[in-house]
Parts: structure tokens; C-alpha cells; sequence
């Protein structure tokens, strides 16, 4: 799907601290003066956020993995018809946190549905749209978890998620899925080792990501 903006996502397992680095960024790019707006997957719209709410609800350990892979692309459907489409035909910059390549890391290897399961229901909710650059912030799933929950634990569980709960094997397969997504499309996804402190990811996120961002949007 052709467009004159820029579509930059941070992708990665829970924990990773991928959402901090997305907010530093935001915050780079706003200061720059680039125009931009952020998305969030699952969520970004009204609708999504209602889904979004049935997904990472702890309680709802019966949810199977085809609904929810249905629930995850039907936000993904919405926030592309009402946020994400609009801002890359308008020429802005869109960062988002997370897209399909969670969805496949995340329920094609980590519920093991396949990836060619997840494609076949991209091709109708995302019709083409992918991101110009992806940054997957890679972290050994066991240091990740233990961070998203000693996160949960800060905030009396509130912050904790269906996700944070699985097993380590799924979260195992979860980066699996990241490392084969990332070997298969190397021009469009970017490795930064997560290991480092804020900083030091933060300065690998910039050399990677804003030459092709300015090259593109223009403030």
C-alpha cells in the first residue's frame, strides 16, 4: 500500500521496554518538529480499546487462540481505517507499538496457529499495509518477563496481562517468531540488542531510525 508517510513500528516480547523507547522517541521526533501521531496495538480507537480490554484482561484464560486472533486484527482493522490510513496519506510519521509482526510472533509461533494462518487474515484486514521500518528489540524472554511482572507487582497486578502469565516456552517461541521475521525481511527489520541500558538502546533506536525518517517526513 503505497503512501508519502512514514510507517515506524516497535516490536518486541513483553517486557522488553519497547513502550519506554517508543515514548523517548515520540518525544524526540515532537521536539524535531515532525509531524506524527502514535498508535497502539491492540487499542487506538474507541473500538480497539474495547477490544484491547478483552485481550490482556488476566481473567480471561478461556479465550481461545482463534478468536483471538480475530479480536487482535479487528483493532488492527480500525485503528488502520481511522488513525493509521489517514496520518500516511496525510505524509506523517506513524509510530506504532506493535503491528503484524506481533501477531505473528505472538500467535503464529507462540500459539503456534502458523504464520501462514496470520497472513491469510492479514491480507483482508491490513490489505497490503506494512511497516516501512521495523524495530524489534530483542531481550531474553526469561529477563523480559521478570520485568513486565516486577512492573505488574509495582502496580498491584494492574499492569499485568494474559501474556505476562504464559509459560517461558511460550515466550521461547514468541522471540523465535521475532528472529524468523527478522531473518526473512532484513530490509525492513531492524535487531537492537535490548540488554542495554535505556540510553544505550535509545542511541541505537535514532542511527537506525531517524536518517530514513527525515529523509521522508519533513517538519
Amino acid at each position: 500500500m503505497a503512501h508519502p508517510g512514514f510507517f515506524l513500528t516497535f516490536e518486541g516480547v513483553d517486557g522488553c521496554g519497547k513502550t519506554t523507547q517508543l515514548e523517548r522517541f515520540a518525544a524526540r521526533v515532537e521536539a524535531a518538529g515532525v509531524p506524527f501521531v502514535r498508535a497502539q496495538e491492540p487499542g487506538g480507537t474507541r473500538i480497539g480499546r474495547e477490544i484491547r480490554r478483552l485481550l490482556l484482561d488476566s481473567r480471561n484464560v478461556d479465550l481461545a487462540a482463534i478468536p483471538e486472533l480475530l479480536l487482535y486484527f479487528a483493532s488492527r482493522a480500525q485503528n488502520i481505517a481511522e488513525v493509521i490510513g489517514p496520518a500516511l496519506a496525510g505524509g506523517k510519521l506513524v509510530i506504532s507499538d506493535r503491528f503484524t509482526d506481533a501477531t505473528v510472533a505472538y500467535q503464529g509461533y507462540g500459539r503456534e496457529l502458523g504464520p501462514e494462518t496470520v497472513s491469510q487474515i492479514d491480507a483482508v484486514a491490513c490489505q497490503g499495509l506494512e511497516p516501512d521500518m521495523t524495530l524489534w528489540l530483542d531481550l531474553d524472554p526469561a529477563v523480559a518477563v521478570a520485568r513486565a511482572l516486577g512492573r505488574a507487582e509495582a502496580t498491584g497486578g494492574a499492569d499485568e496481562s494474559r501474556m505476562e502469565r504464559e509459560a517461558r516456552d511460550f515466550h521461547e517461541r514468541v522471540r523465535e517468531g521475532y528472529r524468523a521475521l527478522w531473518k526473512a525481511n532484513p530490509e525492513r527489520i531492524v535487531r537492537i540488542d535490548a540488554a542495554g541500558s535505556i540510553e544505550q538502546v535509545e542511541q541505537a533506536i535514532v542511527e537506525a531510525a531517524w536518517p530514513a525518517i527525515t529523509a521522508r517526513v519533513r517538519g
